[in-house]
């Protein structure tokens, strides 16, 4: 067996099961009285536009129009719907004038108009918009905060909801009475949709306090002007019983349990089991690795608690706390952690990489790695001990030409890991 390619055919099949145009099909709303208007934001909102155009017109749903935000790089062409782009993951200027753009096109509008919003990840960073007293700059100090803290996904989307004129809801509100359909690819554990980009047309129910409290469990160092925003009750987000929210709906259309079964199922249909861990897990990458790290040695060395050959699949969004100064993403640090934890053992291959094809913010996906990886970096003088300290993964991996890199997929339902036992 070719075990990369294998491992990569899952990954392909994790992916396909997030098609935008599979998980729309079921979920297109009815066609409204009035207008229909799309908005987005997230690194798949492109494809999913391009997907949602061309099943309203093949039902002749009727005109449309839209926008929505995506990463550089990741748009698609639509005719009806206008795409942007803008940074991820820390916003700049394109990210204000694109929220400002979405808040526009939902202004004015009536009962018998429908709105539908198709959010997917990476929707937090492209939708800056600071509230009054605040700056894009302190949206930025505000995300590379959060980014270094290691706090999980949940938790920085609770805390940015309060810091946005448009996340938490309020973009919804801003179309009240026009209903509104959120249709929402989840890249959280759990897949909570009001955790998804922040929740721009999902309130939740997270307090301001209970985000004050979460700073300080995570000890994270707020920027003093965001901080004194949060001890202000105008950064309150709105509440989800608000009845502005109460002829919407929201529908979660893809999720990594949906494309961890249909990895599990190609893997099964080559005569290799498979067995799904969880898809949320969190926590710690290096953490998280040494734990499925331990599981593989078990399989490997006493056929528990699964036999082998086995792969064993997870999902869920690991964090990182920076320490150092490398390059890399949780998959690429999760999997040289890995790699230190069966250094020398045969037998044993993974891979793990972001769904939506970016690892962090280089080109790859994640990496793949094995007993032999260590001895490899050692072999071109990497420190694979070191280069985990200092958060260096992609280095380590680039320098032995073992890094996943299948481009932008268009789609994202968080991360992929894939460790096959033979």
């Amino acid at each position: 067996m070719d075990e990369r390619a294998f491992l990569a055919a899952l990954f392909d099949a994790a992916v396909k099961a997030a098609d935008p145009v599979k998980a729309l099909k079921p979920h297109l709303p009815d066609t409204p009285r009035g207008r229909t208007v799309v908005i987005g934001a997230g690194k798949g909102a492109a494809q999913l536009a391009q997907a949602f155009e061309q099943l309203w017109a093949k039902e002749d749903r009727g005109p449309l129009s839209g926008v929505v935000v995506t990463r550089y790089g990741y748009g698609a062409p639509c005719d009806r719907i206008k795409v942007l782009e803008a940074a991820h993951p820390v916003p700049d200027e394109a990210g204000i004038a694109a929220s400002r753009t979405l808040c526009e096109a939902v202004a004015g509008l009536g009962s018998d108009d429908l709105v539908v919003a198709l959010i997917c990840g990476g929707g937090s960073s492209l939708l800056p918009s600071p509230p009054a007293g605040l700056t894009l700059e302190d949206e930025q100090a505000l995300n590379q905060a959060l980014l270094a803290s290691g706090a999980p996904i949940s938790t920085m989307n609770a805390i940015r909801k309060h810091i946005s004129g448009i996340k938490g809801g309020r973009l919804a509100a801003l179309a009240h009475p026009a209903r509104v359909v959120s249709l929402v690819v989840s890249d959280v554990p759990g897949d909570d949709p009001a955790q998804v980009a922040s929740g721009p047309t999902v309130p939740d129910r997270v307090t301001r306090q209970q985000a004050l409290d979460l700073i300080s469990g995570h000890r994270i160092d707020m920027p003093a002007a965001i901080r004194a925003h949060l001890d202000s009750p105008a950064s309150d987000a709105p509440d989800p019983d608000d009845d502005c929210f109460a002829h919407n709906e929201v529908h979660v259309i893809a999720s990594a349990g949906l494309s961890l079964e249909a990895a599990a199922c190609t893997a099964e249909a080559q005569g290799v089991p498979a067995v799904i861990l969880s898809d949320a897990i969190e926590g710690e990458a290096r953490d998280v690795a040494r734990v499925h790290a331990a599981i593989a040695r078990e399989v490997a060395a006493r056929d528990r608690p699964f036999r082998k050959p086995v792969v064993i699949l997870s999902g869920g969004e690991t964090t990182v706390t920076l320490r150092g100064s490398g390059k890399g993403g949780r998959n690429t640090e999760f999997l040289l952690a890995l790699a230190l934890e069966i250094d020398g053992m045969n037998g044993i291959v993974a891979l793990a990489a972001d769904t939506d094809g970016i690892d962090g913010s280089e080109d790859n996906a994640g990496a793949f790695a094995d007993g032999s990886s260590c001895a490899r970096m050692r072999a071109v003088g990497r420190n694979s001990a070191a280069d985990l300290v200092q958060n260096d993964a992609f280095s380590a991996f680039a320098a032995v030409g073992d890094l996943f890199s299948p481009g932008p997929t268009g789609t994202n339902v968080n991360d992929f890991r894939a460790i096959l036992v033979q």
